[in-house]
């Protein structure tokens, strides 16, 4: 049972942290407006005397800064009480077999690929490789300032059509993955859970090699047993790491659902997940006939599958802010 939830009190730290938030953004916004001055004269400048390479520094220019505040303007949107935190997605595939394990590994890289873009790390903590390719499940915690705030954005079931590379006939699949998106918990906010609710088993990882081979036994399992929440881990090196990490992950786990449910009573929580098939899906990737990427939230749309599943995604997740404002 859920003894306490969260302790509305924010501590000096969190303050802190709101205020050096603030203190960025007020930056940033001085420095825009100092680079629209300076446009705005080299522009009265031009008018007066012709200059090609200037006016194609200020073209240039020009386009720097509409990103610049395009991004600015996004990240005003960000103002969820655990947008600043960390995110921890999971993927998981449909129906389907290796189609759909292939499917969330095509995810997984675009993810990572769109942490690094933006300057965020990314700490693998369970993976699961597919019995002939892909991804049978991953999870990752995005580490970085606002990650969750954006990747929440995320959170779904994706659906892929393509020519299968693993059909000798070359017929056009469609495949399904889920994506799940939590904010990783910081030590402001208190969440006690009664031990006795817990089911704690460890396990050695396996994999093909490389940083998934661990054979000593110090991956770990968490089982909440009033809602049969399971989270695991097993990137660290050491038992109690994965423990601690597999912990912070269960309480995430449970903080989202008590707030989605608003209940009193965690025994009375019942997660609501959608299938992983056709009709669920928030964004489509379509390799064949055509290539579009649709997110069915906004219709916002991109005809450059190649770059999207590189990482670009920002688009999606300015649109999908922007609706829901």
């Amino acid at each position: 049972m859920l003894n306490g939830f969260w302790n509305d009190n924010k501590s000096a730290n969190v303050v802190l942290r709101d205020m050096k938030d603030v203190k960025a953004k007020y930056i940033s916004i001085v420095k825009i407006k100092n680079e629209i001055e300076n446009l705005i004269e080299t522009n009265d400048f031009l008018l007066l005397e012709d200059d090609e390479e200037m006016k194609i520094e200020l073209v240039k220019s020009t386009s720097s800064l509409r990103n610049k505040i395009e991004k600015l303007e996004t990240k005003m949107f960000l103002s969820g009480k655990f947008d600043k935190n960390n995110a921890i997605i999971t993927l998981h595939p449909g129906a389907g077999g290796t189609e759909s394990q292939d499917w969330v590994q095509m995810l997984y890289r675009m993810y990572c690929r769109w942490a690094t873009n933006n300057g965020y790390s990314v700490k693998e903590t369970e993976y699961l490789e597919g019995d002939e390719a892909g991804i049978k499940s991953v999870t990752a915690v995005i580490i970085g300032e606002n990650a969750y705030g954006y990747l929440k954005c995320e959170m779904g079931v994706h659906r892929l059509v393509r020519i299968s590379p693993f059909d000798a006939g070359g017929r056009r699949h469609t495949s399904f993955a889920s994506v799940e998106v939590l904010p990783e918990i910081s030590d402001d906010i208190e969440l006690e859970i009664n031990p006795d609710d817990l089911r704690i088993d460890t396990y050695r990882s396996s994999g093909a090699g490389g940083q998934h081979i661990n054979k000593t036994s110090s991956a770990v399992r968490i089982t909440h047993i009033p809602t049969n929440i399971v989270t695991s881990c097993q990137s660290e090196r050491s038992q109690l790491q994965n423990k601690e990490t597999a912990m912070r992950m269960l309480k995430s786990k449970l903080l989202d659902l008590k707030e989605k449910e608003n209940k009193d009573r965690i025994e009375d929580l019942k997660g609501v997940q959608k299938d992983i098939a056709w009709g669920s899906q928030i964004r489509s990737y379509v390799f064949c006939p055509y290539t579009l990427v649709k997110d069915h939230r906004t219709n916002f749309e991109m005809g450059n599958v190649e770059a999207v599943m590189n990482g670009d995604i920002d688009k999606f997740i300015e649109a999908y802010l922007k609706s829901n404002i």
